[in-house]
């Protein structure tokens, strides 16, 4: 992209601020969204952030990349890749931004020792809702607004311009697919790998799980390797998910792709999203499109349907009711994943769920509070937690909109756990506030945006304005 265009790019984001009216709500004018929760509609024009897609530069011999905040993971890696490099963590979705993973928070199976996205930012350029460029780091005269900034979902400003660490990555990775018949085990296993870095005398640099059952479950462990040899593809008909099953209660299956594939494994099936859209079918896959094999397509199926309520239209004909969106990450501490993934398997009609053990990086950084260094999504540090992703719908059986989700949250909140903001919430007000840093939220509002030019986090995550 380089730092001309970029600054091109500046130029046209700040022109489009000046032509919201001064009483105006600032929000981002983007066509595509990886939240699962709508919004109300803004009679106002958004921010344009089209010219900052792009990677900046990347500086091989610091281990360090200047991004654009609208950046995707995909051009991202497409950057770093060459150069032997990648993040040190890539959320499991092309289409996600480095900017939106930051203030929204991300995950992958480098968490249990890389933490999450934002733990690897070294400055943050920030827009902020005065229509002030900012840069935040670690230290220094807006160390506020950089450790706030995670889990602010646009309530404090938009990333610019990021910098990152990078991690030097070998060409493949080798997998090991280990089965378990209780979650027990399996919670023990995944806590004595986290804490070793290793199994079974191998090390382990990926770590990350599914549950099919209560008595058929993954974890799936790899590492990096340069040796040649053939690699496995599960962007045509092989269907990712499917080769972790294995009918062996001892010997684990072994696999093996290349870092490229390794890293968007999960992005050609939506993790096993495409099944709802018939694309796991082998007549229709089979003539399937391969480049709309991703999860941007899916998306835009996902938009249709709720434009036109497809889904429930057709559930209706069946004399069936209409289904409760149940899309969600949570958290709960890894000493709790059994009593958690028990429960949701009992009151909880979906699966598979996928499993993704994660620890804030030690040591935090210069300037953190050490207690909960970044206040927004305040988890302990030294301490493992396991995020549980799920992602279906339920029958709305109730009467009671977002029964499910609450059920959930609840439960969560019980466990010394949270959850991820990016689709639906239903907390009440005083709730959301003790369990997302509500009082650390109002200062930086205060300072950084003392107009209300930006809506607050409550606003946006459980109201969805």
């Amino acid at each position: 992209m380089g730092s001309q265009a970029f600054r091109q790019g500046v130029d046209t984001l700040l022109s489009s601020y000046r032509a919201i009216p001064s009483d105006g709500t600032v929000r981002l004018a983007k066509k595509t969204s990886n939240l699962f929760r709508k919004r109300a509609k803004n009679p106002y024009p958004g921010l344009d952030v089209s010219g900052l897609g792009q990677v900046i530069s990347v500086d091989p011999d610091a281990k360090t990349a200047d991004v654009a905040g609208m950046c995707t993971y995909e051009n991202l890696v497409a950057a770093t890749l060459p150069y032997g490099l990648v993040p040190l963590v890539v959320p499991q979705l092309k289409t996600i931004t480095l900017g939106g993973a930051v203030t929204g928070l991300g995950i992958e199976s480098t968490s249990f020792r890389n933490g999450l996205p934002h733990e690897s930012v070294r400055e943050i350029e920030i827009l902020t809702g005065e229509g002030e460029l900012i840069t935040a780091a670690p230290d220094g005269e807006h160390s506020d607004l950089f450790y706030g900034f995670p889990n602010s979902y646009g309530t404090l400003g938009y990333s610019v311009r990021l910098r990152i660490e990078l991690e030097p990555v070998k060409p493949f990775v080798e997998l090991r697919h280990v089965r378990f018949t209780d979650l027990t085990t399996l919670q023990a296993t995944m806590s004595r790998i986290v804490a070793e870095g290793s199994y079974d005398g191998e090390v382990v640099e990926y770590l990350d799980g599914v549950v099919f059952s209560s008595d058929e479950s993954y974890l799936t462990l790899g590492r990096q390797t340069d040796e040649p040899g053939p690699a496995s593809n599960y962007t045509g008909m092989g269907i990712y998910y499917r080769s972790i099953q294995h009918d062996s209660r001892v010997t684990p299956t072994r696999d093996r792709l290349t870092i490229h594939d390794y890293l968007w494994r999960w992005d050609t099936d939506w993790f096993w999203c495409s099944r709802a859209f018939g694309a796991q079918n082998p007549k229709i896959r089979r003539f399937w499109p391969k480049k709309l094999l991703r999860s941007s397509f899916y998306w835009k199926l996902i938009g249709l349907d709720q434009r036109y309520d497809i889904g429930d239209r057709l559930n209706a004909r069946k004399g069936q009711p209409p289904g409760e969106r149940v899309v969600q990450d949570i958290e709960v501490p890894i000493e709790r994943l059994t009593d958690f993934v028990d429960w949701f398997l009992r009151e909880i009609p979906i699966e598979p769920i996928w499993l993704c053990p994660l620890r804030l990086r030690d040591p935090a950084p210069a300037g953190a509070d050490m207690s909960r260094p970044w206040p927004l999504y305040p988890l302990e540090p030294q301490r493992t937690y396991v995020n549980v992703g799920f992602w279906s719908a339920v029958p709305e059986t109730s009467g009671r909109p977002g029964h499910a989700n609450r059920l959930i949250e609840r439960e969560v909140a019980d466990l010394d756990g949270h959850k991820s903001l990016y689709s639906e919430s239903f907390y009440p007000e005083d709730e959301f506030d003790e369990l997302y840093g509500g009082e650390q939220l109002r200062l930086l509002k205060k300072r950084y945006d003392p107009n209300s030019r930006l809506l607050d986090l409550y606003a946006k995550a459980v109201k969805r304005q």
